[in-house]
């Protein structure tokens, strides 16, 4: 059983592929080419699910089910950027996450992250129901 205060962290490096500028084929906007805010959730999630296998049996996983955080700055292509998950405990059958990124210059964004443990079968089954 997982304890409040268990944490994970790791670093990636920042590509063309991860900035807001590569969503323009999407959106058909100019953006910036900084860490897009979507890419930094998903690294923040990553932290998160990656403490969570510990707490996943034969065939479950977990998945993101609440993500409320805030970004503070801009990381350019080519920097490191941190991502860190705390374990702070449940809330009902979620388990709570304080999320932070960091790069080279500081904290770009906090947050707060739920999850779920589920089973991954039952996931697909109903993902494949909404075509």
């Amino acid at each position: 059983m997982m304890e409040a205060g268990a944490r994970f962290k790791f670093r990636y490096t920042v590509g063309e592929a991860d900035t807001a500028a590569a969503l323009k084929p999407i959106t058909g906007d100019d953006f910036p080419a900084v860490l897009a805010t979507t890419k930094c959730i998903a690294l923040l999630e990553l932290a998160a699910g990656r403490l969570l296998k510990t707490e996943c049996g034969p065939g479950q996983l977990s998945v993101g089910v609440i993500v409320d955080v805030k970004h503070l700055a801009a990381t350019p292509v080519g920097a490191w950027i941190e991502a860190e998950a705390t374990y702070t405990g449940r809330n009902g059958r979620l388990y709570v996450f304080d999320v932070v990124a960091r790069d080279p210059g500081g904290e770009v964004m906090r947050g707060r992250h739920e999850r779920a443990v589920i089973d991954e079968t039952r996931l697909l089954e109903g993902a494949a129901k909404r075509r």
